[in-house]
């Protein structure tokens, strides 16, 4: 659960920290692929590619250390 605590009245910071937070946690990305549905298959493939992104972002990172 994300919460964010409003100080000295002041919404816009509170909401701004809410969102970035929410962004961080993955909120924003599960609701867009929850917004409609997606086939098995389709679920999938897309796992599965973005396995293999983060797989090879690591190993581009291991090789510049």
């Amino acid at each position: 659960m994300v919460s964010v605590n409003v100080r000295d009245n002041n919404v816009d910071q509170a909401l701004k920290a809410l969102k970035k937070k929410m962004q961080r946690e993955g909120i924003f990305r599960e609701m867009k692929l929850r917004r409609n549905f997606e086939k098995p298959s389709l679920k999938k493939a897309r796992e599965k590619a973005e396995a293999v992104r983060r797989w090879r972002k690591l190993e581009r990172k291991r090789r510049r250390d």
